[in-house]
């Protein structure tokens, strides 16, 4: 089992930055890949950015590319995501989530088996 615990989120301004954060617990050796996703009220879940834990490779969405950036601290199982230039379409639930195996479309959150509470992000124009 993972335990997942997001935290950071807000509310800020267009042009703002926020980080969030994502302390894992539990069995984390077993995690193959990380990823960030989000949920604005009635679109489905996307998602946003996802990190190969054990290489460090990562992959954004179009939406985020050269805005956010997303990253680990091995000492402390915490996933991160550093987003700059927030938009007003960024505004939705964040949640992290974690898998244990490398089959499926990465970006699919069925293929994810761990996920967090979610922490709000809003950003006003």
């Amino acid at each position: 089992q993972v335990q997942l615990v997001e935290s950071g989120g807000g509310s800020v301004q267009a042009g703002g930055s926020l980080r969030l954060s994502c302390a894992a617990s539990g069995y984390t050796s077993s995690i193959t890949l990380m990823a960030w996703f989000r949920q604005a009220p009635g679109k489905e879940r996307e998602g946003v950015a996802r990190i190969y834990p054990r290489h460090r490779i990562t992959y954004y969405a179009d939406s985020v590319n050269g805005r956010f950036t997303i990253s680990q601290d091995d000492a402390k199982n915490t996933l991160y995501l550093q987003m700059n230039s927030l938009k007003p379409e960024d505004t939705a639930m964040y949640y992290c989530a974690a898998r244990i195996d490398f089959v499926g479309n990465p970006f699919a959150p069925r293929t994810y088996r761990y996920w967090g509470q979610g922490t709000q992000v809003t950003v006003s124009s």
